[in-house]
């Protein structure tokens, strides 16, 4: 097969969850160990740090990963979903995995004596772990794909587990409550291996304190020793005063990242602990060129200025009032946000969350997951969110950019998909 035809057969034959919502969803770990023992457990040949959380997770995961990359470790690193390339989700120091092995791999799979029927996720996981230990990595960095406890992921043994935050989101799988999605999310907490804990207050941490307790895992959250003092904005840099590594300055600049930041910060005394070399001056340096080392976008991303552009993942409540709470804060003229959402997302609860004296340029990504634009205009309008619906991302933001003058702000978001085809646009020179 071409690599064409070996990604249309991993998405055709094979549910994924990212185009086709819960009927891609596929919980449970039995299929994910058969994939393992055919590839003959090859995560167990090095290092793994085990990241979940609703959000956050990602950005966690590519600071850390070009932490300890800058620092001379060889660092995998699995995410999801992907913006362009399928390839994207796996990477060594920032490399994209090649077409070639992702073809040889399926090709491989495709002969397998097995008469499961893998999803899309568990193919892809089996892949990481096994291009992981072919690269010789030093260490990889495993995002949960959703959840945590039946996760395709979790089949691993880590040696540190983190959980960034807890809030709703995929409640039709995770559970309605903040306390049932975190007891999904501890899932990764193993017996024995340190957890870090990044934002869980009253009943919520309870849930992690019991179950490190049931499996004897040593649990620290953040907020009881918070590592960062104070965090402000220097132009392109979000600053941080640390109380153990001097002052760093990040690229990422949303500014949730703070919470983020001292979750790694957290992660990286652990990783001491364990015997991991990691400098205060290279760290510094890794935090000023996580793009360019791990390949991260989509995260409070400046793609313009006059006008200013914004493209950001933010795509649930908690997400979205970050997202907010900054723009409230930040200075332009005129506000213009081009916005598509997933149909199966709690938009009662997010669109009274949008500012109210903005442009809206109401759109979709083209999979059968999104809301249409007219349905969303629709709805939106019933939250006092007025303006126009398109057809295309293209068309909504080229719509933005005609509107904007050089003191406004364009705002690009709701959904990772819709960045996805807002970058492949850039990346492509179409937009």
């Amino acid at each position: 097969m071409t690599y064409e035809e070996t990604l249309n057969y991993l998405y055709d034959q094979r549910p994924a969850f990212e185009r086709q919502g819960a009927q891609g969803y596929k919980p449970g770990l039995q299929t994910a160990i058969d994939l393992d023992n055919l590839c003959h457990n090859p995560h167990r040949l090095y290092p793994i740090i085990h990241v979940a959380g609703t959000n956050g997770k990602g950005s966690v995961s590519n600071m850390l990963a070009a932490i300890l990359q800058n620092n001379g470790y060889r660092v995998g690193l699995f995410t999801s979903p992907h913006f362009v390339d399928f390839r994207e989700r796996i990477r060594v120091n920032g490399k994209m995995i090649s077409k070639d092995y992702v073809v040889k791999f399926v090709e491989e799979a495709r002969q397998w004596d097995y008469a499961g029927e893998p999803s899309f996720f568990e193919l892809t996981s089996a892949m990481a772990f096994q291009y992981f230990a072919d690269q010789k990595v030093d260490v990889a960095i495993i995002e949960v794909g959703l959840g945590g406890r039946l996760d395709s992921t979790n089949i691993i043994t880590p040696i540190l587990s983190i959980i960034t935050n807890i809030s709703i989101d995929h409640t039709e799988f995770l559970g309605n409550t903040l306390e049932q999605i975190a007891s999904e999310k501890a899932g990764i907490i193993k017996p024995a291996v340190p957890a870090i804990v990044g934002e869980a207050q009253g009943s919520v941490r309870q849930v992690f304190e019991h179950t490190a307790q049931d499996c004897g895992a040593p649990i620290t959250f953040v907020s009881d020793d918070d590592p960062v003092a104070e965090a402000w904005h220097d132009g392109p840099h979000l600053m941080f005063l640390t109380r153990r590594h001097g002052t760093l300055a990040c690229e990422l600049t949303g500014d949730y990242q703070r919470a983020n930041v001292a979750t790694v910060l957290t992660a990286v005394d652990a990783l001491i602990a364990q015997g991991y070399t990691i400098s205060d001056e290279l760290m510094a340096q890794a935090l000023v060129h996580i793009h360019d080392l791990t390949g991260l976008r989509g995260r409070w991303t400046v793609i313009a200025h006059s006008p200013t552009v914004i493209a950001d993942s933010a795509h649930n409540i908690a997400g979205i009032t970050a997202v907010t709470t900054q723009l409230a804060n930040y200075s332009y003229n005129r506000l213009h946000m081009v916005v598509g959402f997933m149909a199966d997302k709690d938009l009662q609860h997010i669109l009274p969350l949008l500012p109210h004296d903005a442009t809206y340029y109401f759109t979709e990504a083209h999979t059968p997951r999104a809301l249409k634009a007219e349905a969303l205009q629709a709805m939106a309008a019933t939250h006092g969110l007025q303006g126009e619906r398109f057809n295309s991302i293209g068309e909504a933001y080229a719509a933005a950019k005609a509107a904007a003058r050089h003191s406004d702000l364009i705002y690009v978001g709701g959904s990772m998909y819709v960045l996805a085809e807002f970058f492949e646009m850039i990346d492509n020179h179409t937009i």
